[in-house]
């Protein structure tokens, strides 16, 4: 059985209707992202930012510790 074959008869068996639709998201956002679907959907604007953020990314005196990132934001944080 190819692997299409055995996709679909997995999708076939899951029997929970919400649980069917969390995992469509994330096989869709999986293959947006690998077809470049999202990044085709940015505006000029959006790309130039994201490289930018990804470039100063790579200089690590810009960056931010994950202690002192969850300090300032943990109202926000799901215990």
């Amino acid at each position: 059985m190819n692997t299409k074959a055995r996709f679909h008869k997995l999708i076939d068996a899951i029997g929970n209707d919400k649980n069917l639709k969390s995992y469509y998201k994330l096989v869709n956002r999986l293959h947006q992202n690998e077809s470049g679907e999202l990044w085709k959907r940015l505006s000029e604007l959006e790309k130039d930012e994201l490289l930018l953020s990804y470039e100063e990314s790579l200089d690590s005196s810009k960056l931010i510790s994950h202690e002192k990132l969850s300090e300032k934001h943990s109202k926000w944080f799901i215990e």
